[in-house]
């Protein structure tokens, strides 16, 4: 007995051919079903799941050249091997096997112990290729498995790293979260593509990193900051800039770029540069935004929160702090059109 279990189908409008075949073929231990035709097999094909095919070549309806054809050009069943049965010295119809794609061949009247051993070697072929195929498979899954498990890693560990900063800022609760939704309602009205809304949306959070490196006096300081306080404080820009400057991983240097950017402005009165326009990164102008919206919303040691509306309006006109002209025209204008969203999230997302 051969390969218990192994099925072959056999294709042939004669049906004393099929049937002689199905006879020596179950002698050898393989399971037979059979088609009269090239069109009968390619129906029965997705539910049988033949492990071989014997093809005639001369059949009525669909020969077994158009058949084999239609076999090898579909991803489902190219890798069913097709045994082609031709006339005896027919080279012209082996060439034309070979164009569609058959596996092997057997010529006519059939030599019952040379098909025995071309099954046989037909099936151990297929079963090393079902092998490696499943182990690619498998080893496919694994691999984006392990990728999946490295993003998910990567992701908590900046996200980690940006709440590390709150142990000493007063910026509490979900305010990098709302930051990092925010930044990528914002990118992705703004027409940005999917990869550049990822990442500000991983990036953004760490915008305020570089606040480890200030005292709590000045972080927790409930009235106005003194000049040489102030400079003290603007310098968490620059510390951000610090940690994260020198990684290869693109979100990283997107972080590096907010982080050392979120405090310039469109005017150039900004710091800790002095930045203007479009010299400030694109990322740090849309999170300059953000955070300035979250900052009005939220309380503070030296302000109460404002409503929805009154942030609104303080960005769109300015008040004594913040003026119109502090923000990139393009960033402004989309707030304005999708000041709503900004809310929503603020709303589904507040302290």
């Amino acid at each position: 007995m051969e390969d218990k279990g192994v099925k072959v189908l056999v294709v042939d409008d004669e049906p004393q051919n099929r049937t002689l075949i199905k006879l020596f073929c179950k002698r050898w231990g393989y399971d037979v079903v059979e088609a009269q035709d090239g069109e009968e097999a390619l129906e029965m094909i997705e539910e049988v799941k033949p492990d071989v095919i014997l093809m005639d070549a001369m059949m009525p309806r669909m020969d077994g050249f158009t058949a084999t054809k239609t076999i090898k050009s579909n991803p489902q069943t190219e890798f069913i091997p097709v045994i082609m049965v031709t006339a005896l010295d027919a080279r012209e119809d082996r060439l034309k096997g070979i164009e569609a794609g058959a596996d092997d061949f057997l010529t006519k009247p059939i030599d019952m112990e040379e098909l025995r051993l071309r099954l046989r070697n037909t099936i151990k072929i297929k079963k090393y290729h079902d092998l490696l195929r499943n182990y690619n498979e498998e080893l496919e899954k694994e691999v984006k498995k392990k990728t999946e498990e490295l993003r998910e890693a990567y992701i908590d560990t900046l996200y980690r790293l940006s709440k590390a900063a709150e142990y000493k800022d007063p910026e509490t609760g979900n305010h990098i979260k709302r930051i990092a939704h925010y930044s990528k309602e914002i990118a992705l009205s703004m027409g940005m593509d999917r990869d550049f809304a990822e990442k500000i949306f991983y990036a953004s959070p760490m915008h305020d990193i570089g606040k480890v490196g200030i005292p709590e006096k000045n972080l927790l300081k409930e009235g106005p900051l003194t000049l040489e306080e102030w400079e003290v404080m603007k310098r968490h820009t620059i510390i951000g800039a610090r940690i994260l400057e020198g990684s290869k991983a693109p979100v990283i240097q997107m972080a590096k770029d907010i982080a050392l950017c979120h405090h310039e402005r469109w005017d150039g009165s900004g710091y800790p540069q002095g930045l203007k326009g479009e010299e400030i990164p694109i990322s740090a102008r849309i999170v300059s935004l953000a955070d300035v919206y979250d900052a009005l919303r939220s309380k503070r040691p030296y302000k109460p929160p404002l409503t929805h509306e009154e942030a609104y309006r303080i960005i769109l006109h300015g008040d004594e702090r913040t003026k119109r002209e502090h923000f990139d025209p393009e960033v402004l204008d989309t707030f304005e059109k999708i000041h709503s969203k900004l809310d929503e999230i603020y709303e589904e997302l507040k302290d």
